[in-house]
Formats: C-alpha cells, sequence, structure tokens
C-alpha cells in the first residue's frame, strides 16, 4: 500500500498582510518528494491555511497513492474541514467549499490531521521563504 503525506501551511504577516503557502510532499518515511510554494497576495492567517490545504489537495491529483496523510498546524482549518466545527467566518466559507469539493475527489484515502508547528518545519519555512521573495525591501546604496 503506497501512502504519501502532504504537509501544508499557510501565513500571512499581519492579519490580513502579505500572504503564502507552503507544501511538502513526502513518501511514508519522511522522505522529500516535491516542495513548493505559492504567494497569495493580502490574506488573513486562515484564509492562507486553507489556500494551502486547497493547493497541497490539487497538486496530488496526479499522483498515485493509497492513502494520504495530509497534516496542518491549523486546528481551525483540521477541525472545520473534518465536520468538526461550523465555519462562521463568512470569508472562510467558499475556501472551504473548495476543499472540502477537492477531499471528496480523493474518497476516503484522505485524512486531514492537526499537528504541533514544530511538525509542520518544513512547509512553514517555505511560507517565510515566499513572503520574504515578495516583501524584501531593496538595498540602500552607499
Amino acid at each position: 500500500m503506497k501512502t504519501l503525506r502532504l504537509r501544508a501551511d499557510g501565513g500571512a504577516r499581519g492579519n490580513p498582510g502579505p500572504a503564502a503557502v507552503g507544501v511538502v510532499i513526502e513518501d511514508d518515511q519522511g522522505e522529500k518528494l516535491r516542495t513548493f510554494h505559492k504567494w497569495l497576495g493580502v490574506a488573513t492567517n486562515n484564509q492562507a491555511e486553507y489556500q494551502a490545504l486547497i493547493e497541497g489537495l490539487k497538486a496530488m491529483k496526479d499522483w498515485d497513492f493509497d492513502r494520504l496523510d495530509v497534516y496542518m498546524d491549523s486546528k481551525l482549518v483540521v477541525e472545520q474541514v473534518n465536520g468538526k466545527w461550523r465555519v462562521k467566518e463568512p470569508e472562510l466559507q467558499g475556501l472551504h467549499r473548495q476543499a472540502t469539493e477537492l477531499l471528496k475527489q480523493f474518497g476516503d484515502r484522505v485524512t486531514v490531521s492537526h499537528v504541533a508547528r514544530e511538525e509542520n518545519r518544513r512547509a512553514d519555512k517555505l511560507v517565510n521563504m515566499a513572503i520574504d521573495e515578495k516583501v524584501k525591501k531593496p538595498k540602500l546604496p552607499g
């Protein structure tokens, strides 16, 4: 049985503020198979977390696997997509719908679990890299 791991993270500097997502795809031993990051523009932390899940799931469409374990450090997103918490914020409802539609396409082959922030370091690093690339201040001459 082929199991893959998807580690997704989103973040914003300020809330809202400059935001990005980071995604790491690993085999079942934790070996990195693919990483990517994406600049989002201005978003809230929660919007960025949802976008991370959405981008990660989209990336998995062409992968061959029997099981996909998704790990995120956003308790809010994990509990909402697992149906345990309601989505109260109007700006998250469309993103929630998008994420759950993508999850349905994979059926019962996908689980989404909450992990401590330290366990999602690789994805978090990609988020910061994407934001730094966009908001880096130019050096002054002299």
